[in-house]
């Protein structure tokens, strides 16, 4: 079920608060200046609220388990009481109790086991195999949701930074050509608002510039909180982007059937738990069957009266009449009405989770055609701007379709940038929703 991609996980073990957060702080330190998608990952699986509080989950899910065998075994209850006044309990009694009785103590033990009780003890223990299965199934996917978003961030920051290069490109070309205008013009051969020109789109390239670098700096912080490593704003994620090339598409179109997908499975269990519970609403309305032996202790302190021991074996038998046709035969009703709701819901589930898949398939399919778009649209650009570029060195053009060539290559730059990301995205989408994710053990991420 888990295939394609695979992902490099270091376990980093922190055996207290105190080692945690000085971990997260040399952590953080570490990343101060570069940071790679496998390193952010890692650090997100050890700092993610959502992955602990699955892995809790899980540990709840065991003790109920252990609770449930419990009822397996037997009741065991015991019990003491004392009892001293300063008169008598009871008064003296001629040739019995010459001195009365005044302290009396009462011992007993009693153990209790349930032969029969409608299969509620059964599904119950089920019923926490079901909850156990599902805690550890939510567990791997909130691991999945915390691969996805982590690398959703980690693109955004990629594409910010590499937009940021494409300006600084753009910045030092309409710097060349400024300082060229300004020659020009100083020789005489143009006229000032031809600097003007350049001037005037060198200032927008710049106010773009700084509105990017904020950006950059608020996904940064937003990066560095979800991800769990110190926030610097000179941390740079770390990404082999190449720009030259076509990525290949390795994804066959997916299978519908939903075998082993974490969310269909999810589906079947709701459906096998709401049927125990119209069992267990069942077994309330059976007999229930309980054999058990008991033994008492009945004496003085001061031995006023002999010790007395007793011991007995017991069995009892209860027949819920009153709950065939009361409360008991509604909470049946109730069960079985919610049952058919799991089964409705199952459907619609099972529905949504195709569309979601063919959906987030054709979205890969889509970005990856994009780039290709994109790609070749970048290449035009460039070269339209070397034709302008020497048009005008030559005097065969004029300094506005100099420019309008520039403003294009630096959308076509740009365009190419969103579709690398988006297609990155839609990537880990597309995994994400075919579970296709690798993890690591959930043992690993525990503290």
């Amino acid at each position: 079920m888990k295939h394609i991609k695979s992902y490099l996980y270091i376990g980093i073990k922190l055996r207290s608060t105190l080692t945690m957060v000085c971990a997260l702080a040399l952590f953080g330190n570490a990343f101060a200046q570069e940071i790679t998608l496998e390193e952010s990952k890692e650090a997100a699986l050890k700092h993610s609220n959502a992955i602990k509080n699955g892995l809790l989950t899980i540990e709840k899910s065991e003790a109920f388990k252990r609770e449930m065998v419990a009822n397996y075994f037997p009741n065991v209850e015991a019990s003491a009481l004392g009892l001293y006044a300063p008169n008598d309990l009871i008064s003296p009694i001629e040739g019995i109790l010459p001195n009365g009785l005044d302290n009396i103590y009462n011992a007993s033990a009693t153990a209790t086991e349930v032969i029969y009780a409608g299969g509620s003890i059964r599904n119950s223990n089920a019923l926490a195999d079901i909850q156990m299965q599902t805690s550890q199934i939510r567990a791997e996917q909130a691991v999945d949701s915390v691969l996805l978003v982590t690398e959703n961030k980690f693109w955004q920051l990629v594409q910010l930074q590499e937009q940021q290069k494409v300006l600084e490109t753009n910045e030092t070309y309409l710097d060349e050509l400024l300082k060229q205008q300004q020659d020009l013009l100083e020789a005489g051969l143009i006229a000032k608002n031809q600097l003007l020109q350049v001037k005037v789109n060198r200032s927008e390239l710049l106010l773009n510039k700084s509105r990017l670098e904020n950006m950059r700096k608020l996904a940064l912080l937003d990066f560095s909180l979800y991800v769990g490593v110190a926030y610097s704003p000179n941390m740079k994620v770390a990404a082999n982007f190449d720009q030259t090339t076509v990525p290949d598409f390795v994804y066959s179109e997916p299978d519908l059937d939903l075998s082993g997908n974490s969310n269909f499975e999810l589906l079947e269990k709701s459906i096998t738990a709401s049927e125990l519970q119209t069992k267990m609403a069942k077994a309330d309305l059976l007999p229930s069957l309980a054999v058990g032996v008991s033994a008492v202790e009945f004496g003085a302190f001061d031995d006023a009266i002999d010790s007395q021991f007793t011991g007995f074996a017991f069995g009892s038998l209860s027949i819920p009449i009153s709950e065939w046709w009361g409360g008991g035969k509604q909470r049946l009703k109730q069960e079985k009405i919610q049952e058919e709701i799991a089964q409705n819901n199952r459907m619609d589930g099972i529905d949504q989770l195709k569309l979601a898949i063919t959906q987030s398939w054709y979205d890969l399919l889509n970005a990856h055609e994009q780039i290709q778009y994109a790609l070749e649209n970048k290449q035009l650009a460039e070269e339209n701007l070397k034709v302008n570029r020497d048009n005008y060195d030559n005097g065969l053009s004029n300094l506005t379709d100099l420019l309008d060539a520039q403003a294009m290559a630096q959308n076509a730059q740009s365009n190419l940038i969103d579709a690398y990301t988006n297609y990155e995205n839609k990537e880990i989408a597309f995994l994400y929703r075919t579970d296709q994710l690798v993890i690591p053990p959930l043992e690993s991420l525990k503290d």
